[in-house]
């Protein structure tokens, strides 16, 4: 079975977040075979990012047929074909279902909670490489963005970064929702009578298409466009009646979207020793097309970097990480000699 720790962390920068969520949370650790035989032996790490909707732990969850990504892990590691490194899993869930692991009023910093508070600490109680050059971030859907997102701008904490599925080109994968977000907000009579209801939300009563839709555009709207004179904490990037964008609010957008960052973060990117990413063709949410752009981009820069299509959507994508593990987990290995 996989070594799996559970690390309690209390969080300065989460306390009194705007949520009130909770700023005491543990920090699942995955352990590679070997740990424990050598007690002098350090290990790089993988930053595990979730998605959307979801916390490190969650990804531990089993599946008829299917391997979690530790289990994914233990046996790429045990059979040579990734390189020992410890995972960590951090919870960046909200009330909201996310924190895009961005700094916001309106949510709370979960970008300085994990760069400022996490790194460190678990620098300091496990046997890890701290150091740059032997840590990766990796993610999935959301946290395939934030893997992009930091890796670009905050250089100098990961040297390496894995995204599956990634957020990018907002305007292809956020867009669509907006129908779906006027219909919800109208049958919730309104962004501040929605928020409410998802506050002690712990029986999800509606899970209709509209309802996430909703659920997803407020979401972001708190992480990427939040704005404390609103009554809600954050501004909408479209007319609530009509549907129409809000082209000041859009921009604010925007300057998150990867597709956009990496333009303006290209040395970055290069100085990356490894960087992978992937889409399914069929890609509910279109990401594909992000994806594709960045791909064609980071060619035109001569930015090295692994680009994989593959057969499939957006979900049950767990044998990806067969993929990007090797990646990454090479790229950060310590090299003797």
């Amino acid at each position: 079975m996989p070594d799996i720790i559970y690390l309690e962390h209390t969080s300065s920068v989460l306390r009194d977040n705007p949520l009130g969520d909770p700023h005491v949370r543990r920090l699942p650790v995955y352990l590679p075979p070997g740990y424990h035989d050598a007690p002098d032996r350090r290990y790089p790490v993988i930053w595990v990012l979730a998605p959307f909707t979801s916390w490190g732990e969650r990804m531990f969850n089993l599946q008829a047929w299917d391997e979690n990504i530790v289990q994914r892990m233990d046996r790429l590691v045990r059979s040579g074909q990734a390189e020992p490194a410890i995972l960590a899993f951090p919870d960046a869930f909200t009330m909201f279902g996310g924190s895009q692991y961005v700094n916001s009023s309106a949510v709370g910093r979960y970008q300085d909670y994990l760069l400022e508070e996490l790194v460190p600490f678990l620098d300091e109680n496990v046997r890890t490489l701290a150091s740059p050059e032997h840590r990766a971030v990796l993610g999935y859907s959301s946290g395939g963005f934030a893997a992009l997102r930091l890796s670009m701008c905050c250089p100098g904490v990961f040297s390496a970064a894995a995204s599956h599925a990634g957020d990018m080109w907002f305007e292809a994968c956020y867009w669509p929702d907006i129908p779906g977000a006027v219909r919800g907000l109208a049958q919730a009579g309104g962004v501040e009578p929605f928020v409410e209801s998802l506050r002690g939300l712990t029986n999800a009563r509606d899970t209709s298409r509209d309802w996430f839709s909703t659920l997803g555009m407020v979401a972001m709207s708190a992480c990427y466009s939040p704005n404390p004179k609103s009554p809600a904490g954050f501004d909408l990037p479209f007319d609530p009646v009509t549907g129409e964008i809000d082209a000041a609010v859009w921009a604010r957008w925007q300057t998150y979207d990867p597709l956009r960052l990496a333009a303006d973060h290209i040395e970055a990117l290069r100085s990356l020793k490894a960087l992978y990413f992937d889409c399914g063709v069929y890609d509910e949410y279109n990401l594909f097309l992000g994806a594709r752009r960045l791909h064609r981009l980071l060619d035109e820069h001569g930015v090295d970097h692994i680009y994989q299509e593959f057969s499939g959507g957006h979900r049950n994508i767990n044998w990806r990480y067969d993929v990007s593990l090797p990646i990454i987990s090479r790229a950060i290995a310590r090299r003797e000699g």
